[in-house]
């Protein structure tokens, strides 16, 4: 099979696609045939070296997936060869066949196409999960989203509209802006020109109900203090490359909440809930209720581009790889 290796970890334009063996399907796991692959920013970072673990060498990027199950690891059941799914895989996803734990599988509804759905298992997994599980945000409540037009940001964008919120988009440029508005933010700030705080505080006196943050950075702090009574803030991730150092002491004076999300792990704690989720997240996109945003879809063989497209900061909503000649 097709698949894109790292040997080493360091800089992205050393991955290759190769001809590999396909993985083995053990007990209880799927084997996937893949059609779709969406690009996150931790899979760059595990390339790279610097994420908070480090898979074996030599191992295929990749997290999420979408296509038809090939094959089934004993005691799997709930699923059929021919089906179509997605996938969280954590790695392998770049490549024409992968492996995920069948607890990791989602069946996909016909109307959803691979692209849609490799471009929105991590994302909207995540934001899902940080707005109804962790921050329980209210109909109503003021929800501020930094990077609000990368991945897991356009995600929040929107569910957090479909959640009956205020939702306030914060970017770097207008033109982000623009496609936070089009995907349901009711007011926009451009942090690119205006400072975080002073705008905030300026237009939302009353403080922020909820915070999304894909980014840390100088941006964490300014949202924190913008908080209002019982706010809550999400630590989504560190896209801008520098994890803050958070004031505690903010925290007592709000009567706040810092609440830590990492989707992958509470879908292996809590596999029945988010399995839940995902067949909400689908059926939303079904009805019209969410429209992923895919900036773009590129082969197999342009996955390093694709990650630099990524890391550079260029990139809005998601990019998917496709298994094409």
């Amino acid at each position: 099979m097709k698949a894109i290796l790292c040997h080493a970890f360091g800089p992205i334009d050393t991955l290759r696609c190769e001809d590999i063996d396909e993985p083995l399907c053990g007990p209880g796991q799927v084997l996937i045939e893949v059609m779709a692959a969406g690009v996150n920013f931790p899979d760059a970072l595990l390339v790279r070296g610097e994420y908070q673990s480090k898979p074996p060498l030599p191992f295929i990027p990749g997290s999420e997936v979408a296509g038809f199950v090939a094959a089934l690891g004993v005691g799997v059941e709930g699923l059929r060869i021919g089906d179509r799914v997605a996938a969280f895989c954590g790695t392998g996803g770049y490549a024409t066949r992968a492996v995920a734990p069948a607890s990791q599988v989602f069946p996909l509804p016909a109307q959803v196409p691979f692209t849609t759905a490799a471009g929105m298992v991590v994302t909207y997994g995540t934001s899902y999960h940080a707005l109804k599980d962790r921050a329980q945000l209210a109909p109503g409540e003021r929800l501020l989203v930094l990077g609000a037009a990368g991945g897991v940001g356009l995600a929040a964008v929107e569910l957090g509209k479909h959640l009956g919120a205020c939702v306030i988009a914060a970017a770097s440029t207008q033109s982000k802006l623009a496609i936070a508005t089009t995907h349901g933010a009711d007011e926009v700030l451009d942090y690119g020109t205006h400072d975080l705080r002073t705008e905030l505080k300026r237009r939302f006196p009353k403080g922020i109900d909820v915070v999304v943050d894909p980014v840390g950075g100088d941006y964490s702090e300014a949202a924190l203090r913008s908080l209002a009574w019982t706010g809550r803030y999400l630590v989504v991730g560190f896209a801008a490359g520098r994890i803050p150092a958070i004031p505690s002491n903010l925290l007592l004076l709000k009567s706040a909440a810092l609440l830590g999300v990492l989707w992958g792990a509470s879908l292996k704690a809590d596999p029945v809930q988010q399995a839940a989720h995902m067949r909400t997240l689908f059926s939303l996109v079904t009805n019209g209720s969410i429209n992923p945003l895919i900036e773009s879809v590129l082969l197999l063989s342009d996955a390093p581009a694709a990650l630099a497209r990524l890391m550079s900061r260029q990139a809005t909503g998601k990019i998917v790889l496709t298994m094409g000649p």
